[in-house]
């Protein structure tokens, strides 16, 4: 084992997708920097992304238990404790801005995020937008640990999945946003049509609104499962690493089947995979869009009502497509 030379903090709070994203960087930092130690900095629930990671201290925070100044002056005292050398910030936002502060006069050398506001809004404004890839999110996260003086070249490749459930598909039809979501009643034909073609078909969902619209899924068809409420984070990621496809939204779901190595095919409304926010090692060809929506994409995070108030980006979207583009795939 190599001695540990750094000790870096770094820092990602907010939603889970934002989170699962940065652990594809965070594992191929670690392989190709073994003589560092990284503290993760989150929300107790999002554990289990890194259990898997050598040299990873895990630090779980409420962060509604830090309000404030002082509750930030908190938080960094008590991430003095460990003995950091370096900060990451992954988040760039005020509460991490004001822990950097504190945090300064004990830190040898600060790195911070990038967001890339500029290229963003060219990309979603409404007229002469300009409709071109972005840089990968995963490269301006690596970027931060390159500022740091560290070398990492990123693969941009699923790790490595032994599919163990053969004709199983996961189907994640939620999103933050109705603007990013394929209509139900679509997504639920589509449901039982695979289920009718004797496909297992596992749904995942969350809360209790999503629950019980999938529980009243899995009343349809014997084939299929609705988990929604019924499993932990952690027993979510070891069953979808065994599914050969995932069927998901612009979504948390995306990024955490990225993670474990499960192959996705993503559905996209408002928001677009150039902004750079496609699963990591996921494929351009796996993605299903409607590419000729001079509306399209309308924003980044798909927070933005529908301005032209008819959803032409998901509703337009053909059940027999997306069906076929499911059964064309030779891993199931």
């Amino acid at each position: 084992m190599s001695k540990i030379k750094e000790k870096i903090l770094v820092f990602r709070f907010s939603a889970m997708g934002d989170v699962a994203m940065t652990v594809p960087v965070i594992r191929e930092f670690i392989e190709q920097n073994k003589d560092v130690e990284l503290l993760i900095v989150t929300r107790h629930f999002f554990a289990p992304f890194f259990q898997s990671i050598p040299n990873i201290t895990f630090i779980g925070v409420d962060i509604e238990n830090y309000n404030g100044i002082l509750g930030l002056k908190k938080l960094a005292d008590e991430l003095k404790v460990y003995q950091p050398t370096m900060v990451a910030d992954l988040h760039n936002v005020l509460r991490t801005k004001i822990l950097k502060l504190f945090l300064s006069k004990h830190i040898k050398k600060i790195a911070t995020l990038d967001k890339n506001r500029k290229e963003k809004k060219l990309l979603t404004r409404r007229k002469n937008k300009k409709l071109y890839p972005l840089r990968p999110v995963s490269e301006y996260y690596a970027d931060v640990f390159r500022r740091l003086g560290f070398d990492l070249q990123l693969s941009h490749k699923l790790s490595s999945n032994p599919i163990k459930k053969k004709n199983s598909i996961g189907i994640a039809p939620f999103a933050n946003y109705k603007e990013k979501m394929l209509p139900l009643d679509k997504m639920k034909d589509i449901c039982i049509h695979l289920a009718k073609d004797d496909y297992q078909i596992y749904l995942f969902g969350g809360g209790k609104e999503e629950t019980e619209i999938l529980d009243s899924w899995q009343k349809m068809h014997p084939n299929i499962h609705s988990l929604s409420g019924q499993i932990t984070l952690k027993e979510q990621m070891n069953l979808i690493s065994q599914l050969p496809l995932m069927i998901t939204m612009d979504s948390a779901n995306m990024h955490i089947s990225s993670l474990v190595g499960t192959k996705v095919i993503s559905i996209w409304g408002a928001t677009h995979p150039f902004a750079g926010f496609l699963g990591y090692g996921q494929q351009l060809n796996d993605v299903i869009q409607i590419n000729d929506l001079p509306c399209r994409p309308c924003s980044i995070f798909g927070n933005k009502p529908c301005y032209r108030n008819d959803w032409a980006c998901t509703r337009n979207l053909e059940c027999s497509y997306i069906l076929n583009k499911i059964k064309s795939q030779t891993i199931l």
